[in-house]
């Protein structure tokens, strides 16, 4: 029994000297020391010793076993300051190499006009109001004064759905809706995406954006569209800006007229952005229709209105000096990024 205690002795000190690992070391522990372990098995059959023999393998055993710990516990320590020195240079950090960059989000140009004209219709007591893209035809166009056979309804011109579902070719329906659910006086703007069957060009797109206003109280006057609107075009395009009206036609107001401002490009002095005329069209506006205010449950006898409408895609085209629609919806970011 001396000799097989003697041969693990030595067989656990070339095992030990090759461990290369914590989890190897934690192994041969279980192996040599543990319940069932080589070292256990072998005292287990002290039994069968003599009297006289049993003190010295046990003492044997135990200088064994003392030897062992000691060694397991020296590679343990070797170990752990081997894989820390190891961590710590698989964790070094180089403070003279360049940090990373992360790009972050930005708003897109249309975001970022829309929420200048909000703030600036907010700050003349606006609010905002929202409508269904998907929509009735009485509220898209019968109840805007455009009656049945009118050319506006044209399929080729309008995304129909079924005979009364289309998708709304102007935010304009959104006024009936607010007319219908609230009273005089009113005040609001409704932006929102818009479809018509264009073919896709570099000034028209199947969907755009528009921005529409509605004011609708006692007394209002065509003076009044024409004050609030030259507010917004110098908020928006600088205190500069001019503005002209011009006679137009719109079934759901009365009189009508479109807006335009002095060129953001030349000043008003003439350039080939505003086809050398100084001026450049950007909204329709006029009072509203009496038989638009009766749709939307209002006495025309009692009550007047104003309203108006502009295409952000464009407003945001002269802000930026952009003269294709088409990057506004190709998510290039070589264009986004410069916002």
């Amino acid at each position: 029994m001396q000799t097989k205690l003697e041969q693990i002795r030595k067989e656990a000190q070339d095992v030990l000297d090759k461990l290369d690992s914590l989890d190897g070391l934690n192994n041969f522990r279980i192996e040599y020391l543990g319940k069932k372990g080589k070292l256990t098995q072998i005292l287990r059959g002290m039994g069968n010793l003599s009297p006289e023999e049993r003190p010295k393998i046990g003492q044997l055993a135990n200088e064994i076993r003392t030897y062992l710990e000691e060694r397991i516990e020296i590679k343990r320590q070797l170990l752990e300051e081997e894989a820390l020195n190891q961590r710590l240079k698989d964790e070094t950090i180089d403070v003279t190499m360049p940090g990373k960059t992360y790009h972050r989000g930005k708003l897109h140009p249309l975001s970022i006009v829309l929420n200048e004209i909000k703030d600036i219709f907010l700050g003349l007591g606006f609010e905002i109001a929202e409508g269904p893209e998907v929509e009735l035809d009485y509220y898209n166009f019968e109840a805007l004064n455009i009656p049945k056979n009118h050319p506006a309804r044209d399929t080729q011109d309008t995304f129909y759905i079924t005979e009364n579902i289309l998708l709304r070719t102007h935010t304009s329906p959104t006024q009936i809706r607010v007319m219908e659910k609230q009273d005089p006086p009113i005040k609001i703007i409704v932006p929102g995406r818009v479809y018509r069957s264009d073919a896709v060009d570099a000034t028209h797109s199947p969907i755009f954006h528009q921005v529409e206003g509605l004011v609708i109280d006692k007394n209002i006057t065509m003076g009044d569209l024409k004050g609030t609107l030259d507010v917004f075009a110098k908020e928006m395009f600088g205190h500069r800006t001019r503005t002209q009206f011009r006679p137009h036609h719109f079934p759901f107001t009365e009189p009508s007229a479109e807006m335009d401002v002095s060129c953001t490009t030349c000043d008003g002095a003439g350039c080939r952005v505003c086809s050398y005329t100084g001026w450049i069209e950007i909204l329709g506006a006029g009072m509203v229709h009496p038989k638009v205010l009766m749709y939307g449950g209002i006495d025309p006898e009692k009550y007047s209105g104003f309203a108006f409408g502009m295409g952000l895609d464009r407003i945001t085209n002269l802000k930026y000096g952009i003269d294709d629609i088409r990057l506004l919806f190709e998510n290039d970011i070589r264009f986004l990024d410069q916002f």
